[in-house]
């Protein structure tokens, strides 16, 4: 790749467009291939580990961008999953789906109580990759369903967001614009149904390259704001909001600071491993960007493949991670772990490595009941009220040596 100013230029701003990876498309807009990450850390003078844009789709050629000033529409071509989803098959769980979910049993009904106390019991969702286009200040209507549904029928106790709210990793944009259509979508209309939300960075929302410094300072600067604080009982919130653990209704959760390819750093590592050797609660659930192992085509080196942190994990008796990036569901196992991909809500859905089609949109649904996961399910737009099938899932995903299998054939 050339090192021309012309190609530092064009590099930089194609981090954020995807990679070559054929992709169906989901916003109907003119987007572009990006060159090997090889190639764009080369040309940026980046780490060895980069960071990298949603996955996005159609790519004109390289030579002729689109301006990012002129997103595409954000609902144009999308495909949804409507009532043709299948109901979760048998084989997910002896726990039958609950299409409730919340609609018949207020919150209030369920009281905070102290670690050691009653049984855990709970009900969480998950939503990730919520962003469109690089400087997007609005979002699509699966997105506004998405929230409708979580802040009416659904109304878990909590919601973990698991990164890429905003669509940066990019200079010249609108920060403060991006982040205020975030809150007016989200964090607004959950704030006001009384539901605590706690996120975890994103690439997109505050990439721990050093180039990114300045948009890392904004995302932690929103998200220290007294209003925009979730409603949980903190156990470490020295590093909040990039990272932090803490506990909710008798579970205890750790948001990591995974925004780059790679292994963590062995100071973060040594932080997850005390904060969970120090946990008590029966269920410890870890979220963060990056997944530890690829599940979806054109994004199977964009993880973290931290063999240490997944033995912390494993030795600690972590219940779940769940991760985003991926933009596909997956929920799988490997060695006793229970690892969770999360499908996007925005654009750029991915196709699962031995699938057929893109990962449908979805949220996630996990009801805690007596200490334990009772069921843990994708509901899929537009409307969330079925979940995707199990069945319909590869029985495994495999890259290389690594291997995930589906959960409900891993004994979960």
């Amino acid at each position: 790749m050339s090192s021309s100013p012309r190609s530092l230029a064009w590099a930089f701003a194609l981090a954020a467009c995807g990679d070559a990876a054929t992709v169906v498309p989901e916003d109907g807009g003119s987007h572009r291939d990006a060159p090997a990450l090889t190639d764009v850390a080369t040309s940026m003078d980046a780490p060895a580990r980069v960071d990298v844009r949603p996955p996005v789709d159609s790519p004109p050629p390289v030579d002729s961008p689109p301006p990012v000033d002129t997103p595409p529409p954000m609902d144009a071509g999308r495909p949804e999953v409507g009532a043709d989803v299948p109901t979760r098959d048998a084989a997910a769980s002896d726990v039958p789906l609950r299409t409730d979910l919340g609609g018949d049993a207020p919150t209030t009904d369920v009281p905070a109580r102290p670690d050691g106390g009653a049984p855990v019991t709970f009900r969480l969702a998950v939503i990730s990759d919520l962003n469109d286009s690089y400087g997007s200040t609005t979002y699509s209507s699966t997105v506004r369903a998405a929230v409708g549904a979580l802040t009416g029928r659904i109304r878990p106790d909590l919601v973990l967001v698991t990164g890429d709210m905003v669509a940066g990793q990019m200079a010249g944009l609108d920060y403060a614009a991006m982040w205020a259509g975030w809150h007016r979508t989200v964090t607004d209309p959950m704030r006001a149904a009384g539901i605590p939300m706690a996120i975890t960075p994103g690439n997109h929302d505050a990439s721990g390259y050093s180039q990114f410094a300045a948009e890392r300072a904004v995302f932690v600067s929103q998200w220290s704001q007294p209003a925009r604080v979730p409603a949980v009982a903190f156990v470490d919130r020295s590093r909040y909001p990039l990272r932090y653990s803490f506990t909710f209704r008798g579970a205890f959760f750790v948001s990591l600071d995974a925004t780059t390819v790679g292994p963590l750093s062995a100071e973060q590592r040594a932080w997850v491993d005390a904060q969970l050797a120090a946990s008590t609660q029966p269920v410890k659930i870890a979220f963060g960007h990056l997944s530890l192992h690829p599940v979806t085509v054109g994004r199977e080196t964009e993880v973290l493949a931290d063999a240490e942190l997944e033995a912390i994990f494993r030795r600690r008796g972590l219940t779940a991670y769940i991760s985003g990036h991926q933009h596909g569901y997956y929920p799988g196992a490997r060695g006793g772990l229970r690892l969770v991909s999360m499908a996007c809500l925005g654009a750029g859905s991915r196709t699962l490595v031995g699938a057929a089609t893109a990962s449908p949109l979805s949220m996630l649904s996990v009801e805690i009941r007596d200490g334990q996961v009772a069921s843990l399910d994708a509901l899929a737009a537009p409307d969330f009220t079925r979940a995707i099938a199990r069945s319909t899932l590869p029985r495994e995903i495999r890259y290389g040596a690594q291997r995930v299998v589906r959960d409900d054939l891993a004994g979960f």
